[in-house]
């Protein structure tokens, strides 16, 4: 079987984690997590990370410290990995559900219509004129490593007092290269960036995440929330709510090592989606999804676009072919606002997610 994902272990990671092991720090302090922190401060560019458990308990953390309450509106794509949707559900809030684009990210444009179309300004903050709730975030996602449309976001964002929370789990390498955004990593143009290590990511620490932001604030309250809210460390004095979400040691040493390899991988991932798409150029009915000219995409997944009319077969009859040949795949998720925990929440003009 070939499959769908496997993490490259060939750099220092049994090195750094034998080191934990040899030393006993392998929970969530040691030197580890400090440094993989500031390591990943200093390939993104952000001026702060929180290392947490998994990519999803950053998001969690991230609309917790953005400031998201009980019965606000979160912005968010229905075409997605359903992590983001379900942290927006952690706290009570209502996820309001974005069409997607060309590249399976959030549809910009969309979003902005929906915006101005359909929110109010009320005493500084958004407001949905149809349900009546503040619309406090958005958390655009990076799919397959593609970067969102950011440039069409922010301003109406920050002019609209909604904090804008990016799931860059897919995209860590993920760069802009035109206009204003020039130069920054997918996670770090909003007001907080979540990553995620999980073993089929880009790099992995076998189970991880990261809060990254420019916000000292965010990043101390996120610290804070993430070991337990613990105000006293003799007495154990907890004056919030807190959660066990801190990475451990062993985990940020193979993250430490897997990021010293980053570029490699990107470089690689690169250079097989060209061979992918060389290879089927001559096949007609099939193409892989390009990546935005506005970035340089880390290429983490391959998209592969059927057109049965004239490749003469449709997406089912493909994979179970590549299976019965020994290749995983899968298809692209089910929208979101189609699963049945969701099925009721609100949505706006969605109609290229379910083509």
């Amino acid at each position: 079987m070939i499959p769908l994902s496997v993490p490259s272990i060939e750099g220092n990671e049994w090195q750094y984690i034998k080191e934990c092991l040899d030393t006993a720090w392998v929970s969530s302090a040691g030197k580890y997590v400090d440094t993989f922190e500031r390591n990943i401060c200093d390939f993104t560019g952000a001026k702060h990370a929180v290392a947490c458990v998994n990519g999803t308990a950053a998001l969690h953390v991230a609309l917790l410290v953005a400031g998201v309450k009980p019965n606000d509106e979160v912005i968010v794509p229905t075409l997605t990995f359903i992590a983001p949707v379900n942290a927006v559900h952690y706290l009570n809030a209502h996820p309001v559900f974005m069409d997607c684009d060309d590249f399976y990210n959030i549809d910009a444009a969309k979003t902005v219509d929906f915006i101005k179309e359909e929110t109010e300004m009320r005493d500084g903050f958004s407001y949905d004129r149809a349900t009546g709730r503040r619309i406090s975030a958005i958390i655009p996602v990076h799919v397959f490593g593609n970067a969102v449309d950011m440039a069409k976001l922010k301003t109406i964002c920050s002019e609209r007092n909604i904090k804008i929370i990016e799931d860059a789990s897919e995209s860590l390498g993920s760069r802009y290269k035109q206009d204003v955004l020039h130069g920054c990593h997918t996670g770090t143009v909003g007001e907080l960036g979540c990553l995620s290590f999980n073993g089929n990511k880009i790099m992995t620490t076998g189970g991880g995440g990261m809060l990254i932001t420019d916000n000292m604030e965010y990043a101390q309250r996120a610290r804070y929330l993430t070991t337990q809210a613990k105000d006293d460390d003799v007495n154990y004095v907890h004056n919030a709510v807190g959660y066990n979400y801190r990475m451990t040691n062993v985990a940020a040493a193979m993250g430490v090592a897997q990021l010293e390899k980053l570029p490699e991988f990107i470089e690689t991932k690169r250079t097989n989606f060209e061979k992918y798409r060389t290879a089927i150029a001559d096949i007609p009915g099939l193409s892989l999804a390009p990546a935005p000219d506005y970035a340089d995409s880390n290429y983490w997944f391959y998209c592969l676009q059927i057109d049965s009319s004239i490749y003469g077969r449709d997406r089912d009859a493909l994979l179970n072919d590549l299976a019965g040949k020994g290749i995983q795949s899968r298809p692209v998720w089910v929208p979101n606002h189609l699963q049945k925990p969701y099925k009721d929440c609100r949505h706006y003009k969605i109609e290229r997610a379910i083509d």
